[in-house]
């Protein structure tokens, strides 16, 4: 396995957990350092990182090669390549990612649409479906109440996300953006909690402290996240993660978008009696409300324990 390979297809953590190594006891004790402190730990020389974790440096040189690079200075290339994709901002990325002048207008959209639609692909397989399996219970069950939060871009997806989760079941909580106001509802967080996040690079801080501290009160962490991995995967139980690259300086939001829409259909595929209620109640609701324009002409029904009820039928007729 090349270098090359290796840096296009998955990150440096995710080689370190996938199971796929033999690793000696010495070796193990260096992934140990290298995970707990990631990918600080990497960065600096194999001296270092064999002392920390009580190894011999020939010992470190052998992981990276087990790890299929070349040697050590090879696996911290790779890693500084992870680090700097992670942190470039739409202005670092405005050079690298212009369109050709000779593309014109139709080119540039269509190279970026074609970009879009490549990120959207690989998002199909990016996470194991026993992820959403996991997700879909905590999330779905009606002892736990749910919040959801994200960042400037994908806060609105978050909201989108809590809207879907309304009508299927109670205690659905959007945060919207993270004022220090908000920061007192952690107060009210704890074991029967589940938090869904939304972060992806340049990573919000506020975002990040929010997690961690409802994580460390007892809360339940889903996270939705691109590749390089926000810092709540430390704390998350079930991490999503959706490609976000696009031929622009800036990260698409379409399929993370798809992502959360495919998620609240799974959930709405499996729905449980009381939830499907729960939506019909709803839509009477709306419909004695005339919220919608195709519910105005119905006649007003009373909304019973059992579900909506037609006012006819309710009286005999």
């Amino acid at each position: 396995m090349t270098t090359a390979r290796i840096s296009a297809t998955m990150a440096i953590r995710d080689i370190l957990l996938s199971g796929g190594h033999a690793f000696t006891p010495s070796e193990e004790k260096i992934v140990r350092v290298l995970l707990t402190d990631y990918p600080a730990a990497g960065l600096g020389p194999a001296t270092a990182l064999a002392r920390r974790a009580g190894v011999s440096d020939p010992t470190v040189g052998r992981l990276a090669v087990k790890l299929g690079f070349d040697g050590y200075p090879a696996f911290q290339h790779t890693l500084l390549a992870e680090v700097e994709a992670r942190l470039h901002s739409p202005l670092l990325m405005m050079e690298a990612k212009r369109p050709p002048a000779e593309a014109g207008t139709a080119g540039a959209f269509a190279a970026y649409f074609a970009s879009v639609i490549d990120s959207l692909e690989k998002s199909v397989s990016a996470t194991p479906p026993q992820s959403f399996e996991r997700a879909a219970k905590l999330v779905m069950d009606p002892k736990r109440k749910v919040s959801l939060v994200g960042g400037r871009f994908s806060g609105f997806i978050a909201s989108m996300l809590a809207a879907y989760l309304g009508q299927m079941r109670a205690d659905v909580r959007d945060l919207g953006p993270l004022s220090p106001a908000r920061f007192d509802l952690l107060v009210d967080i704890g074991r029967a909690d589940t938090l869904i996040v939304f972060d992806y690079r340049r990573y919000q801080a506020d975002i990040v402290s929010f997690a961690e501290q409802a994580a460390s009160q007892g809360a339940r962490i889903v996270l939705f996240t691109d590749p390089w991995c926000s810092p709540v995967t430390e704390v998350a139980e079930v991490t999503i993660m959706t490609q976000v690259q696009a031929a622009s300086p800036f990260d698409t939001m379409a399929p993370v978008m798809a992502q959360a829409e495919a998620f609240a259909s799974y959930l709405i595929a499996d729905l449980d009696p009381a939830a499907r209620e729960r939506i019909e109640r709803l839509e009477a609701i709306r419909d004695n409300n005339r919220v919608t324009l195709g519910g105005g002409n119905r006649p007003p029904r009373s909304i019973g324990p059992g579900g909506p009820v037609d006012e006819n039928t309710q009286n005999g007729e």
